[in-house]
């Protein structure tokens, strides 16, 4: 039952997907933030506080026309903090025990995992891809 688990956790498109979730969590939160720091303040002095740090009021007396630049920075600087752990944390050992298992497989003279064969959409697509560079040359 272990085992089975292990292996679930090791093939590949399982921590790919893991990683995309984080990051994908992470850019929307920089999305939020442009959006709440920029778009929304743009908008609302068309329509009012004074704010101390890295910021623009475009219409002085209007709160909702502060252009925050420093919780934007602040977004960028957590995203890019939250994929360097990802990759570091995640990435970097899992490849490197993916490598010694190939190594080691390599050593008892196991042969390498042959790929899935192709769907019928993948060959398809790979004759039109095939037709398109034909046509350009």
């Amino acid at each position: 039952m272990l085992k089975g688990f292990k292996e679930f956790l090791m093939r590949g498109n399982v921590l790919d997907l893991a990683i995309a979730v984080v990051i994908g969590t992470a850019f929307a939160t920089v999305v939020k933030t442009v959006v709440d720091n920029l778009v929304n303040p743009l908008v609302a002095s068309l329509g009012g506080s004074n704010v101390s740090g890295l910021s623009w009021q475009i219409v002085d007396g209007n709160t909702k026309s502060i252009i925050d630049f420093a919780a934007i920075i602040n977004a960028f600087i957590v995203f890019f903090l939250t994929a360097l752990v990802v990759y570091f944390v995640l990435v970097v050992p899992m490849k490197k025990i993916q490598d010694r298992r190939a190594a080691a497989a390599a050593a008892k003279g196991e042969p390498e995992p042959e790929p899935e064969p192709l769907t019928m959409d993948q060959q398809l697509l790979i004759e039109i891809r095939d037709a398109l560079k034909s046509r350009q040359q």
